[in-house]
């Protein structure tokens, strides 16, 4: 056809193209179906991979929790099972604290190792002392005499100085400051703290722990009979016999009335060979005083008297004067105060202790070991 021709085609010409055009229309129309019929089928297979997909991501969830669940179960018998084994019973605890004491009870005695590489020369430097010390033995040497001696026992037994707990006689203590001791300048319920705090922390029976809180108590006396310190502190050493060249500032005992007297001034004096310390007149002081209040009121075992009544005796227990007059109960004893010994002085490098804090632990301990709460002092 020419271009801008309005000529009409042939009338078969028409027809030819009027069937073709109409079976195109036909095969697209055909090919559509086909192809949306496919990309339902397609859809369809989709939907159940992905129905497939999800009931099988659920069926994993429910096994894997299941899993888990079965896991905890396990873990929990497991540790349950665990805790059985490792934590004791109430029988086994009491069973093991028994054969804790046991063992305390047994080694007692046994040295302690926590001091072992302290310098034992830095202390009881008497040499190097401060005139107050000095002083206080000079004093104390020439007025310890048998006189005294038997008469301060015999006020003793006569009368109360004054009634109350043994706690309340630790703080009242409180007040005093030791003249004799070159070592510390302390508080007495700080030493006092000190002395049993360390005795605890080795494992020491307890009877042991309450003699170190109250082994100074005895200083009360200061408070009361004394005519100063020098009849309640101090190193101490028997009367009625000759005076040791092993106690600390010997030469000061010339002043003492007793020195040149014969009844008194001999090896044995008013004593005998091996006759025993228990029948020896110590001079008189805190050590001697608690001894008997300890003795009538509590309920502490041999050894803890022995180491209330000779803690202060070093003559003996240190320098092994007047062996002569020991009997073999007093063999045992020296143990149990040489024991106690190293705790009394070796702790004063010790740190203070928190008075508050402590309180109810030796409260409970004085009241198993004295059995009336308020005593005569």
């Amino acid at each position: 056809m020419i271009k801008g021709s309005t000529a009409t085609l042939p009338s078969h010409t028409m027809s030819r193209i009027s069937k073709s055009i109409g079976s195109s229309t036909y095969d697209q129309h055909n090919s559509k179906s086909i192809s949306e019929k496919l990309e339902r089928q397609l859809l369809e297979h989709l939907d159940d991979d992905v129905l497939n997909v999800n009931v099988l991501r659920s069926n994993l969830k429910a096994q894997a929790a299941k899993a888990t669940e079965e896991a905890n179960m396990d873990n929990h018998s497991s540790s349950s099972l665990s805790k059985e084994t490792i934590t004791p019973t109430i029988e086994q605890e009491i069973l093991l604290q028994e054969k804790s004491d046991e063992l305390a009870d047994e080694n007692w005695h046994i040295a302690t190792e926590y001091y072992k590489n302290i310098d034992t020369k830095a202390f009881r430097q008497y040499e190097l002392a401060c005139d107050r010390v000095k002083s206080f033995y000079e004093e104390q040497h020439a007025k310890q005499t048998v006189a005294y001696n038997i008469q301060a026992r015999i006020n003793f037994k006569t009368k109360t100085r004054d009634t109350m707990t043994v706690w309340q006689a630790l703080e009242k203590l409180n007040k005093l400051l030791d003249e004799s001791d070159p070592d510390t300048e302390l508080s007495q319920i700080s030493h006092a703290l000190q002395t049993a705090e360390a005795i605890r922390r080795d494992g020491k029976p307890r009877w042991f722990q309450l003699v170190g809180l109250i082994h100074d108590l005895g200083k009360l006396l200061y408070f009361y009979d004394s005519r100063g310190q020098w009849d309640v502190v101090g190193d101490t050493f028997p009367v009625g016999c000759k005076f040791s060249k092993r106690i600390i500032f010997p030469d000061s005992f010339k002043a003492n009335p007793d020195f040149l007297n014969p009844l008194y001034n001999t090896k044995y004096g008013i004593y005998s060979k091996h006759c025993g310390l228990d029948k020896v007149m110590l001079s008189w002081g805190h050590d001697e005083y608690m001894f008997h209040i300890a003795k009538k009121y509590s309920k502490l075992p041999k050894e803890g008297l022995a180491m209330i009544r000779y803690h202060s005796f070093y003559p003996w227990h240190q320098e092994m004067a007047y062996t002569y007059l020991m009997d073999d109960h007093d063999k045992e004893m020296l143990k149990a105060v040489k024991a106690f010994n190293q705790y009394d002085l070796y702790s004063k490098i010790d740190r203070e202790y928190d008075v508050e804090e402590l309180k109810p632990y030796y409260l409970e301990l004085i009241d198993e070991f004295f059995p009336d709460k308020v005593i005569d002092f």
